[in-house]
């Protein structure tokens, strides 16, 4: 299969699991059936599962919380564990088992059981799918062949993130509140329907462009939330890009640090419960951050950007340009003062993930 072909299948199998259609995952020999526990319905389960038997795989940080793994287990968030189908689960039983964000209103039942995976490797791509999705890490895995909608390989999933194939599908000038000489780049991949955009601010010359990789937010950057500092971030950066003789802002489309809105909201609910940002993230069952920086690197070599002055607090962006072969001559720190409401989320990202001024 061409890798076109193959980031459709991925693409396919994604937006059927968001309809909630069964599809299929595979990894060499390996083929697991599965049935997203988050859109599956009261008509879809008994067709995919009518005896009521299929075992439900969730991540290694759930499973921690459910007492099925230990810390050394939980250690990769994204781990695959199963979980035996009791008679008492029926879907609203597993919607309980997979989404933490129920637990104080929803008693865990259990006891319950871990089983052996037969298909690891297809099992750990099915949670990089749910990712992808934007959908909580739970399946049901049926235990018989059944008529699925979508298959997508295990390989392709792992690089449906990446932006080998990303192009420029077209660009205009935009002049914005921050700067009047600006050009609106915009990206596609085949197959994926997100578009991330770049806006060129000021006129190109021989110097390195002051660069900031935003990843989106829609609470904070269109809605003003004060949980986090999202929005005056982008406005900050802007501003500081305009100031210099040109730069490049990227507008990421990776919500939530890569896990989507809704589950960023599901995080946010858990916040609210008393956990910070990075422990509601493993307790949704998902890496601490899932973005993927290797799109920020292939939208600057396409803009002809190699070499840069990289306007974050976020040492992993460094790391993640200069993997990817983007040189980062400068970090710039961006400071702006805190407020009641996300005070903790930035001393969490001070002291949990390594972010500096």
């Amino acid at each position: 299969m061409s890798e076109p072909a193959a980031a459709r299948a991925v693409a396919k199998a994604i937006d059927a699991l968001r309809r909630g259609w069964p599809v299929e995952v595979m990894a060499g020999t390996e083929r697991l059936h599965l049935l997203a526990v988050e859109s599956a319905d009261e008509a879809s389960l008994p067709a995919f599962d009518p005896g009521s038997e299929a075992p439900i795989l969730i991540s290694a940080a759930r499973a921690l919380t459910l007492r099925l793994a230990n810390q050394r287990e939980a250690a990769v968030p994204e781990a695959p564990v199963l979980v035996q189908r009791e008679s008492w689960i029926d879907l609203a039983g597993a919607m309980a088992l997979a989404d933490p964000v129920r637990d104080l209103a929803t008693p865990l039942k259990g006891p319950y059981r871990a089983l052996h995976i037969d298909a690891p490797q297809a099992a750990a791509a099915t949670l990089r799918l749910a990712r992808l999705a934007g959908i909580l890490p739970a399946f049901f895995v049926s235990t018989q062949p059944v008529s699925v909608e979508a298959s997508a390989e295990a390989l392709d999933i792992a690089r449906f993130d990446g932006a080998p194939h990303l192009y420029i599908a077209t660009r205009a000038r935009l002049p914005v509140a921050a700067a009047e000489s600006a050009e609106i780049v915009a990206f596609r991949t085949p197959g994926d329907p997100r578009e991330h955009v770049a806006l060129v601010v000021g006129k190109r010359d021989g110097s390195l462009p002051v660069v900031r990789l935003h990843s989106e937010c829609l609470t904070g950057d269109v809605l003003g939330s004060l949980k986090c500092d999202c929005g005056p971030q982008l406005h900050s950066a802007l501003h500081q890009i305009a100031d210099a003789q040109w730069g490049v802002l990227l507008y990421l489309r990776q919500e939530g640090r890569g896990i989507g809105l809704i589950n960023k909201l599901r995080a946010y609910a858990l916040q609210d419960q008393g956990f910070d940002t990075v422990d509601a993230n493993t307790r949704l069952g998902f890496s601490i951050d899932a973005r993927d920086f290797s799109v920020a690197a292939q939208m600057l070599r396409l803009l002809s950007v190699e070499e840069l002055r990289l306007l974050t607090n976020n040492p992993a962006k460094v790391i993640g340009l200069e993997a990817e072969g983007i040189r980062v001559a400068e970090r710039l720190p961006l400071a702006l003062p805190p407020n009641p409401h996300n005070a903790r989320y930035l001393d969490t990202k001070r002291d949990r993930t390594g972010h500096q001024l």
